[in-house]
């Protein structure tokens, strides 16, 4: 509210208003001048009209008379001619001395009364700034106590997520207090668990309505817990990546740490495959985009980041499928940098899914039949070929196609690094053998079916 911008007109209003007076009295004394200027005795006494007492006196008397009335009327007209051509000349009090005490009187009063006036608008309007300034105070201190009384309850993360974010770096994550992990797990039911890892359980989260998210728990040894708890979230902070699981948020509560990730609502590639649908839901062409969008995300980790990264755990459960089977590349516990450094770190992830290089004491992944990842023989022979194909997806692909998709499987699975393909020319080689629809380059007649019949 601003008190001197109403004020200003309001004064102008009032001395407007007195300037009138003052000017009605000046003109009402004006008014009168030329009345006053004639002598007092003639005041009142017409000129040149003859009452009927003049008419009855004698002619000599009757002449004076009229030479006297003559004589005053032209003094008076001498009179008016001075004050035009002296216009300077000091003026006779125009009206009685008690018509003056009247009019200043009046103008006394008003005076007094639009000066209540405006003194009664400013205390109003001082009064009603004062009101105003001290409920919006009043109000920024309940909305402060609201924010705080909210930090527990769930709504959606954009407003009521208790967040402190990671000052002056890029692509920081929030710090969440475990009692909003806890209401959105529901104090972590066993209804809620959509997968278990090596060190807990995964959750899923509701924040509100329409935000879920993933709570991934940490749990075991201490020293094992904190290493692969820092190294996800060192490697999530710096990687974004539409192929790669976007971290929210993490949170420490005592020994347990907790990592806080999109939700991917179709779970992961091995649920999908060994699970309750046994893989009905993806079609040849779903399953070739899935690879296609996990070798992106290796592009990524191996030719755009310096020093490339080695994710070390890559397999089915760690590629998780979001509403519309995007593939993301998750877990990142066991990821480093490739290089010098890198060649005297112990050796973690699960056999069978790892470099032979990596394994120790010459321990290979072709001198344990258990540990293998693919019948190299099969891979070879095209007779055969068609035989290890998913039933529920046999017969429905081009051969050419499948006898590809094994080629390029040999080629990775080489005993020789330096016999493997670039991640790159995997992709390359993947990309003509998805359709358009899907992002890649295969041109089909016939719509493209985003998943099969359940059977």
């Amino acid at each position: 509210m601003n008190v001197p911008g109403l004020l200003l007109p309001l004064w102008a209003l009032l001395s407007t208003t007195l300037f009138s007076l003052i000017d009605a009295r000046d003109e009402s004394t004006l008014s009168t001048i030329y009345a006053s200027r004639l002598p007092r005795k003639h005041k009142h006494k017409p000129v040149f009209l003859f009452s009927s007492k003049m008419q009855a006196q004698s002619p000599e008397k009757l002449y004076r008379i009229v030479l006297d009335k003559l004589r005053l009327s032209f003094e008076t007209i001498l009179y008016l001619g001075s004050l035009a051509v002296y216009p300077g000349m000091p003026l006779v009090p125009l009206v009685e001395e008690v018509h003056h005490q009247d009019l200043n009187k009046k103008i006394l009063i008003a005076l007094v009364a639009a000066s209540t006036l405006l003194c009664g608008i400013v205390v109003f309007f001082s009064c009603y700034w004062i009101y105003r300034l001290r409920k919006s105070r009043k109000c920024r201190a309940k909305c402060k106590s609201d924010d705080v009384a909210k930090r527990h309850t769930l709504s959606p993360i954009a407003d009521k997520f208790n967040l402190l974010r990671m000052a002056g770096k890029k692509g920081s994550v929030a710090a969440m207090e475990y009692q909003l992990l806890q209401a959105a797990t529901n104090n972590f039911q066993e209804d809620n668990v959509l997968g278990e890892g090596g060190h807990g359980c995964v959750y899923k989260a509701r924040f509100s309505e329409k935000f879920l998210a993933a709570v991934k728990r940490f749990e075991g040894e201490a020293q094992d817990i904190a290493r692969e708890f820092e190294n996800e979230l060192h490697w999530l902070t710096k990687i974004q990546h539409q192929n790669i699981i976007s971290l929210l948020g993490y949170c420490i509560h005592g020994e347990t740490r907790f990592l806080v990730y999109e939700m991917m609502q179709n779970g992961s590639l091995g649920s999908q495959l060994h699970g309750p649908t046994h893989g009905s839901a993806l079609t040849w062409h779903l399953r070739m985009k899935i690879a296609v969008d996990v070798a992106r995300g290796l592009e990524y980790l191996h030719e755009h980041r310096n020093p490339p990264v080695v994710h070390r755990d890559l397999k089915s459960s760690n590629i998780l499928l979001d509403s519309n089977f995007n593939a993301k590349l998750a877990d990142f516990g066991l990821a480093v940098t490739s290089g010098i450094q890198s060649k005297n770190i112990e050796i973690s992830g699960t056999l069978g899914y790892v470099a032979p290089e990596y394994l120790l004491d010459g321990f290979t992944i072709a001198s344990n039949s258990e540990a293998c990842l693919v019948a190299m023989p099969q891979l070879t022979d095209r007779s055969t070929l068609p035989k290890i194909v998913d039933p529920v997806i046999k017969h429905t692909m081009d051969l050419k196609h499948l006898y590809q998709v094994a080629a390029v499987a040999v080629l990775c699975v080489q005993q020789e690094p330096s016999y493997r393909p670039l991640i790159t020319d995997v992709l390359h080689s993947l990309i003509p053998l998805v359709p358009l629809e899907l992002g890649g380059s295969l041109r089909v007649t016939e719509p493209v079916p985003l998943a099969l019949p359940s059977h």
